[in-house]
């Protein structure tokens, strides 16, 4: 199956109703790819199913972990923000309506609110925009957090300041970066106040863009009571789409803002540790500190 942006489009969970169901649906998406640009209804899909309306949006989210028309917005968004750093496109509405958006108010509506800016800034690398960081020692290596005026953007470790400022100028490479100690000092105290186990619970705003799944998922990663741990396939349950933690494994992987969305709270069905794009020793260090913290108070389903 064909993918337009790894970080809109989630994985395949295992189809309850058998192959034959699984087969429909990557029918179904492939149409969807190839066909952006024209009317996507679920009628016109059930046809390339053979599956009543109704019935392919059931199957189709079973599987998927989001609807046909999610399905579509993801495909759209990742063409468009490919389309719009491509240097050879001419306007943002020559974009628009090359990736299937119907008009300038769809793009607007819809768009702006996944891009996390208007599609011209977006294209613009984040030009107009401001995001001031500030690095720190923790006790997990070196530890860069970002921020807007209106609440954390990011939150990256690793250990080299280098990488870490690397990757947040890739993501906005013509904003208007720069390093602010002072400003952020307080919520980067309060941020390795609770890494050192000094602060239990932490509530700084978030100035995040996600698709609607992803806020989902993290959303429900931060009912996780710290020293506990739920599995990918617990979550997807959560969220009412059991064959969705390949999806759910997506959107962990894409949050920005480690720590403060707890994504390392989520494990493999086996107990295995799973992904973590800091690396698994900070994830082991992460649970085992808040075991140690929470102590027997602790959930089942700990590591």
């Amino acid at each position: 199956m064909g993918r337009t942006g790894e970080e809109t489009l989630p994985g395949q969970g295992r189809a309850t109703d058998g192959v034959a169901h699984v087969d429909r649906v990557r029918r179904v998406c492939r149409y969807i790819e190839e066909h952006l640009d024209e009317p996507l209804t679920l009628a016109v899909l059930g046809e390339q199913a053979g599956l009543s309306p109704a019935h392919l949006q059931r199957v189709f989210r079973r599987v998927m972990g989001i609807t046909p028309r999610q399905y579509a917005d993801a495909c759209r968004l990742g063409r468009l923000k490919a389309r719009l750093r491509d240097e050879r496109t001419e306007t943002v509405t020559t974009a628009l309506y090359e990736v299937g958006y119907g008009s300038s108010r769809g793009l607007y509506e819809r768009a702006s609110a996944q891009l996390g800016m208007t599609p011209g800034a977006y294209r613009r690398g984040g030009k107009g925009m401001s995001l001031r960081y500030t690095l720190a020692d923790c006790p997990l290596g070196r530890l860069l957090l970002a921020a807007t005026e209106r609440g954390v953007s990011a939150v990256y470790l690793g250990d080299r300041d280098a990488e870490l400022e690397a990757a947040l100028r890739k993501e906005y490479p013509a904003a208007t970066v720069s390093r602010d100690d002072q400003t952020l000092s307080v919520w980067l105290k309060e941020l390795l106040d609770h890494l050192r186990g000094q602060q239990p619970h932490l509530d700084l705003p978030l100035d995040v863009q996600a698709t609607a799944f992803q806020w989902r998922v993290w959303q429900e990663l931060q009912t996780i009571p710290a020293g506990s741990t739920r599995t990918y396939g617990e979550i997807a349950e959560a969220l009412g789409q059991p064959t969705a933690a390949r999806a759910v494994a997506r959107a962990c992987a894409t949050n920005p803002v480690s720590v403060l969305i707890p994504c390392h709270r989520v494990i493999r069905e086996d107990g295995g540790l799973g992904g973590y794009r800091w690396g698994l020793h900070r994830k082991r260090a992460l649970l085992e500190r808040e075991k140690k913290d929470a102590g027997p108070a602790a959930e089942d389903g700990e590591v």
